[in-house]
């Protein structure tokens, strides 16, 4: 990800940012005649989902926030998730990551969200609680003078922002790295530090990392509804819990608390907490480490589940003392059941092997039961017989098994990891959520579970354990909506769209209503890049980090992305980030490759990459984009030169153009059926003198370069169909012109450009990739770092 500076204001001034349905045409010359509609080539999910959040009072309303891709509302009507936050921009796209939300119990029409994605230098601009009065249809902005780190560690913590049930315009925010608490009392608008709080945390996970170094503060607030006493969680394990009994004007530590600050040995921090108003307990779930990366049992450190009861004072430990892994593992989420007082669920963080499991207590912890269990035979032989509670349907979201089949207790579709959101519906004891790595889960038929005791028995007779009938109920995909890869390329054949996908590896799809097939072989991490061969797009390659030490970084399809073949592992590179970029020629005969490490020199191969052999002239790092026409073109950029092959990739040579950006992140693509015509995007490194930040284009192969004038900044460029038979390819860019940013299209050689996107709909950052359709007149799909594959149709 580019990272930018902007000017910004540290005052806490609110300001509007209101986000309206429509079509603002900006222009730099003519005026866009086309309104656009903008959907999501569908995934379900694609990343993680660390909260979700019912409102108390009213029911069927509830928001489910994401770490990188913004802030979701529950649709009852359809069962599926609104997007709230599509209006953000380009310049400020660490609004997207949303550390907390908070659901006014009062009046039920406004939210409250904490954004800011990282709290190092990566996101260069401050945090801001955005806050609106219509369920999310329009926000305004305070910007805070700190940075939040919506995908730092510790983002799936216990909510940091909580509005009071006894003067709601009264707003609590938790902040980290030694900022405290903060307090707003006119409806989120301005914000203050509540000097009087004591405690700003002192816990920090590992010192010495750029990731892992955040102080994590204040970390939730939670208001006791019988007398009015206002408890916040605090990463302190000396001082982990403070209450204060006048309205937040003084602030006390909880008697005993200090006891919750450590398991076998170890340092823990209160991470979440739920009150049951009805029987006086507040619960807390502890955990050594901030998640939610970690927590596994294997560590040795764990978490524990306390109980305060609120009227004596009292602490107890509830931990469950049965696991079926052998151990207590560490905990991630926990939540009560408002309508059945003493009713609680807590989830396993990440017990990768062989399932997470969710714990169920209906006596207020004194006893727990299981999501699943096992049932060992008299000679304990392994694997056990594993027995569950519910079955997990994945319709619509097959790609959660991630290519695996079921290995005896380990399904391939799991429970999840990194379980921290866990929601049961305060209205509805039936219906509960949660959110995972990759998507959210849920059930209405929850209560099931207690008509259905013990799932494992023992057999006298036989001397050994048994599974125990089970009427399972269904627990299924409830991510619909939700949208939230971080899409890294993308190549459209025309009828058949492929992606490339940060975690998720990559996606094909002939409908994009449905998520298609997930590219597991080979088995990337993450994809980096793909291409098609423009004269045969049946040849499709793309790039990706990859797991182990089998599987080579690139692979190859012939039969439009129905199958693939993965290459031969190039010697010296190994697995991890390295995917880097691939090219394939225009007629499939050569494929291009240059790994990510920054030391290799790009390869290619000429045999599907079977082999591959070291391509002269070039550096490492160059990136490599075929002619669209001629299959013995190919181009390459590497700092600021520009090369060109005439001989099918197997030799560049140095152009001698000039004038193009010698730094920065730099694209070029070649336009289909116009031999040697390149267009160039990219460039801005803050860190050198007068950066250049633009767009270019080229009409002979890259010998020479124009710059594109209507444009101060452009990070993307791609093409689709023309207009008419014979029209020059739409181009398509994420840039700057005028000021503005956004979504440009020009259907007359870059003669005259247009937005096509509006206010309302920004996606954050959008600079990755761009592209048009091969077929269909004025669709453009784009990718985003979060808010996965978007892509806009002219409307009828």
């Amino acid at each position: 990800m580019r990272r930018r500076t902007f000017a910004a204001s540290l005052g806490a001034a609110a300001v509007a940012a209101t986000a309206v349905p429509g079509i603002a045409a900006a222009k730099t010359s003519g005026r866009c005649e086309d309104a656009y509609t903008w959907r999501n080539a569908v995934v379900n999910g694609g990343g993680y989902v660390p909260g979700i959040v019912f409102n108390e009072t009213e029911a069927d309303l509830a928001y489910a926030r994401t770490d990188i891709g913004g802030l979701y509302r529950w649709q009852e009507a359809t069962q599926a998730w609104l997007p709230l936050l599509d209006w953000v921009g380009f310049d400020n796209w660490g609004w997207t990551g949303v550390v907390s939300v908070a659901t006014d119990p009062v009046e039920t029409d406004r939210v409250y969200a904490a954004v800011g994605t990282y709290t190092n230098d990566w996101d260069p601009n401050p945090g801001a609680v955005l806050y609106s009065d219509d369920r999310g249809a329009t926000w305004g902005v305070a910007e805070l003078p700190f940075k939040q780190g919506g995908n730092m560690p510790g983002r799936g913590m216990g909510e940091r922002l909580a509005v009071d049930p006894a003067d709601n315009a009264v707003v609590y925010l938790g902040a980290p790295n030694g900022n405290g608490l903060w307090r707003s009392t006119d409806h989120g608008r301005t914000w203050a530090k509540v000097e009087a709080f004591p405690n700003a945390g002192d816990f920090v996970q590992d010192p010495g990392s750029d990731y892992s170094d955040d102080n994590q503060g204040v970390i939730w607030i939670e208001f006791d509804q019988a007398d009015g006493r206002i408890f916040v969680g605090v990463a302190d394990p000396d001082d982990p819990l403070y209450v204060s009994e006048d309205r937040g004007q003084t602030w006390q530590p909880v008697p005993g608390a200090a006891a919750i600050g450590s398991v076998d040995g170890n340092r823990t921090i209160p991470k979440q907490a739920a009150i049951d108003h009805a029987n006086g307990h507040l619960f807390i779930v502890t955990s050594w480490d901030p998640g939610p990366y970690n927590g596994a049992p294997a560590s040795g450190k764990g978490g524990a589940i306390w109980r305060l009861d609120l009227a004596t004072g009292g602490w107890a430990d509830v931990t469950p003392t049965y696991s079926p892994v052998g151990k207590t593992p560490g905990f991630g989420g926990i939540t009560v059941d408002r309508q059945r007082p003493g009713t609680l669920m807590a989830a396993t963080q990440n017990n990768w092997y062989p399932d997470e499991i969710i714990y169920r207590s209906r006596d207020s912890g004194a006893t727990w039961e299981t999501s699943w269990d096992y049932a060992f035979d008299a000679n304990w032989s392994w694997p056990p017989e594993r027995v569950d509670r519910f079955k997990m349907d994945a319709s619509g979201s097959e790609w959660l098994s991630f290519g695996a089949a079921d290995d005896g207790p380990a399904y391939a579709v799991k429970h999840g990891w990194m379980i921290d959101a866990l929601a049961i519906d305060p209205h509805n004891s039936d219906r509960i959520m949660w959110g995972t790595g990759a998507t959210i889960w849920g059930t209405e038929q929850l209560t099931a579970w207690d008509a259905q005791g013990p799932l494992v028995g023992w057999d006298a007779e036989a001397g050994h354990q048994v599974a125990l009938p089970v009427e399972q109920f269904t627990v299924a995909v409830r991510a619909d909506g939700v949208e939230e890869t971080a899409v890294q390329d993308i190549a459209a054949l025309g009828g058949t769209l492929v992606s490339a996908t940060g975690d998720l590896g990559g996606f094909v799809q002939d409908d994009l209503g449905r998520a298609g097939e997930q590219i597991r072989h080979p088995d990337w991490s993450s994809g980096r890049s793909v291409d098609f061969a423009a004269l045969n797009p049946d040849i499709v390659v793309g790039s990706g980090d990859v797991h182990g030490d089998v599987d080579g970084h690139v692979g190859v399809s012939t039969d439009r992305g129905a199958t693939w073949l993965t290459t031969k592992r190039l010697e010296g590179v190994a697995g991890g980030a390295n995917g880097g970029t691939v090219a394939v020629s225009a007629d499939g005969a050569v494929i291009v490759w240059t790994p990510g490490d920054g030391t290799t020199a790009p390869v290619s191969s000429s045999d599907l990459g079977q082999t591959w052999t070291t391509v002269d002239g070039l550096p490492a790092g160059a990136k490599v984009r075929a002619d669209r026409v001629d299959p013995n073109r190919l181009y390459a950029y590497a700092s600021g030169k520009f090369y060109a092959s005439g001989n099918g990739g197997l030799s560049f040579a140095e152009t001698g153009a000039s004038g193009l950006p010698p730094t920065g992140d730099v694209d070029f693509r070649a336009a289909p059926g116009k031999r040697g015509h390149l267009w160039l995007a990219g460039g801005n490194d803050p860190d050198v003198v007068d950066p250049l930040y633009g767009m270019w284009r080229s009409k002979d192969g890259g010998a020479t370069w124009s710059r594109i004038r209507d444009f101060e900044e452009a990070d993307a460029v791609g093409f689709g169909k023309g207009r008419g038979r014979r029209g020059y390819p739409a181009i398509f860019t994420s840039a700057k012109a005028g000021g503005q940013r956004g979504i440009w299209r020009s259907t007359d050689e870059g003669l005259s450009w247009q937005r096509v996107n509006d206010d309302a709909h920004q996606w954050a950052w959008t600079g990755k990739s761009i592209t048009g359709d091969p077929e269909v007149y004025g669709r453009v799909y784009i990718a985003t770092n979060g808010r996965g594959l978007i892509y806009g149709d002219i409307a009828d």
